[in-house]
């Protein structure tokens, strides 16, 4: 996409963290914004924080675990602006650490935001983009947890972000020759609000779950307080956007781990033997 300039975005998550900083960058580029969010009052103050010299922001609640939700947000959006171009599925909760203590109401939480949140935004706004024939984009925000699953004990997490990487990947080659480009975010430790994600816990699953104590979850919390701020991760975005770039990392130090395990993955594959056509070693 070479130009933001009077093209439309909704962007879920958007009340803070990643979210607002994708909105505001998206807005200061010309694009008109709908910030999708469960939590009202944040979502108030978000939209009005952007309101001014900016393209137009509006605001809408939304519960990206609920079809039903997105339906209803995407039917504002596009009654808003006509035309959406830009999705970014950011909406994203965190979990219990350890086998031991994540209740399978833990795991369907997890999962119903953060894998089938952004199902659910591909399934609502991928016929509309192709409906309208401009072309646009998807951005899928995954983790570096969707490369790299061990040290953090954040199982169903991680689950969810090595699906949205898996499913980002599909939709990539899918809509390509639709003219709608696809990225996946793979952020490492990035300054949010994603420590205290059980704030919007739902009532439906019963009490939520404890906090994670201990020296690990402490180590996580530092790491995400002291993390890469969300502006400098959406100038990222907005970059892989304009040359259509597919995966979206944000941490240099965190290649040489993604290094050695791809490297243990091909170790274990070459014990097959060698593939049709190459030498044995």
């Amino acid at each position: 996409m070479n130009s933001f300039e009077g093209k439309a975005a909704f962007v879920t998550g958007g009340a803070s963290g990643i979210g607002l900083a994708l909105a505001r960058a998206l807005a200061e580029a010309g694009t008109r914004v709908m910030i999708a969010d469960i939590e009202e009052e944040a979502l108030g103050k978000a939209v009005a924080s952007l309101q001014g010299n900016l393209a137009e922001v509006r605001g809408v609640v939304c519960d990206v675990a609920s079809a039903e939700s997105v339906g209803r947000a995407a039917k504002a959006a596009i009654d808003a602006f006509g035309k959406i171009h830009v999705v970014c599925n950011n909406a994203g909760v965190g979990g219990s650490a350890g086998a031991e203590n994540v209740s399978l109401e833990d795991w369907r939480w997890v999962i119903d935001v953060n894998l089938m949140g952004v199902v659910h935004g591909v399934k609502t706004f991928v016929p509309h983009i192709k409906s309208h024939g401009e072309g646009g984009h998807i951005v899928n925000t995954a983790s570096m947890a969707g490369f790299l699953g061990i040290g953090t004990g954040f199982g169903a997490y991680t689950a969810t972000k090595y699906a949205v990487v898996g499913i980002s990947e599909a939709l990539a080659m899918e809509l390509a020759p639709q003219n709608i480009g696809v990225s996946v975010l793979c952020p490492g430790w990035v300054n949010t609000k994603i420590i205290d994600s059980r704030r919007n816990w739902p009532k439906e699953y019963g009490e939520p779950p404890a906090r994670t104590l201990g020296p690990l979850a402490d180590r996580i919390a530092e790491l995400v307080r002291t993390g890469m701020e969300p502006a400098d991760v959406a100038a990222l975005v907005m970059q892989a956007i304009r040359d259509g770039q597919f995966y979206v990392f944000t941490h240099p130090h965190m290649r040489p781990p993604l290094e050695e395990r791809f490297k243990n993955v091909l170790a274990d594959y070459r014990k097959l033997g060698p593939a049709p056509g190459e030498k044995a070693p």
